[in-house]
């Protein structure tokens, strides 16, 4: 019998917005349970909900994302299934404005990791949508997760804020999950995107492309309408790394 894959949880970070957190989830999170068969869990704790409107089946909002942490709701009534088979969410909603603030105020650093591992039993995979900053939330995050992988756009001020997140991790002291930065929105024929791309030659990189827009049109991810697409093919690429890294630990 084949032995079951420990539990891996998987962060999609960045200190910036707008460099492809949410594509990178979605696509991550599909890849585990399309292409590796991975029970998993797609997290989304962005208060802008976009992988939740990509993927919920559920439209009834209840501001009820945030009570998970301070234990008004048990974390299992919170969880739906998607249209992808073997892949399940954890909607955010506005309720999560308000979570770094509560996070604060209950001063408990590992919540989010407790939480996590009493969804063991259920998961071979989690997904983490994160979002931007410096901030209580991602300290829960940084703690959680085995594997942060950064979206970085091929510009000074996207490397300038992955160096920040370098930086900051050796301030703590080396107690942080590995990272893996990957280009994001990579255009070959700009220059600057090849000069960065020869600069990090063992970085993975996504190609900006309008199949990627797509996905907000059809609600799904690419693996599910346009497999052969560039971007999809360098999706699951990056998922083979991440999978690799995960299960060297």
């Amino acid at each position: 019998m084949a032995k079951e894959p420990a539990l891996a949880t998987i962060a999609v970070y960045s200190l910036k917005g707008g460099v492809g957190k949410t594509t990178f989830s979605v696509n991550l999170a599909w890849a585990a349970a399309s292409i590796s068969k991975r029970r998993t869990l797609l997290w989304d704790l962005d208060p802008q909900a976009a992988s939740s409107w990509l993927f919920s089946t559920d439209l009834e909002s209840r501001d009820a994302a945030q009570a998970i942490f301070s234990k008004d709701v048990e974390v299992r009534k919170l969880i739906q299934p998607t249209t992808v088979p073997g892949l399940d969410l954890i909607a955010a909603d506005t309720s999560l404005r308000s979570l770094d603030h509560l996070f604060r105020e209950m001063d408990k650093k590992k919540r989010l990791a407790k939480l996590i591992e009493s969804l063991g039993k259920d998961y071979d995979r989690i997904i983490l949508d994160c979002p931007p900053g410096l901030t209580e939330t991602s300290e829960q995050v940084l703690r959680a997760a085995d594997l942060i992988v950064i979206p970085v756009i091929p510009s000074p001020l996207s490397q300038r804020a992955m160096g920040e997140v370098a930086r900051y991790l050796v301030q703590r002291g080396g107690n942080h999950a590995p990272i893996l930065p990957v280009y994001s929105m990579v255009d070959r024929r700009r220059s600057l995107h090849r000069k960065a791309l020869d600069e990090q030659p063992g970085w993975g990189a996504i190609p900006m492309a309008s199949t990627i827009e797509q996905m907000t049109v059809r609600r799904k991810p690419l693996g599910a309408f346009a497999p052969a697409s560039p971007p999809a093919q360098a999706f699951g690429a990056l998922w083979t790394m991440v999978e690799r890294q995960v299960q060297q630990g």
